[in-house]
């Protein structure tokens, strides 16, 4: 994995925490994980959101 090693990970996982603090890094974790799983969603295709025009008999019924 780039050439990181075991005390390569640990120094930075160091680093992390002394710049960020221990109450913070579940929120840091979250996030990435969020963003990671966002970025899959998109680079498959597929849309979450679908417009659909509305039938105008459905907007009568509404209003």
């Amino acid at each position: 994995m780039f050439g990181f090693g075991m005390p390569e990970l640990i120094v930075v996982l160091v680093i992390v925490l002394v710049v960020f603090g221990a109450g913070r890094l579940p929120e840091i974790g979250s996030a990435l994980g969020k963003s990671i799983k966002n970025f899959k969603r998109a680079s498959d295709g597929k849309d979450e959101i679908e417009i659909k025009a509305k039938k105008e008999d459905e907007t009568k019924k509404e209003g």
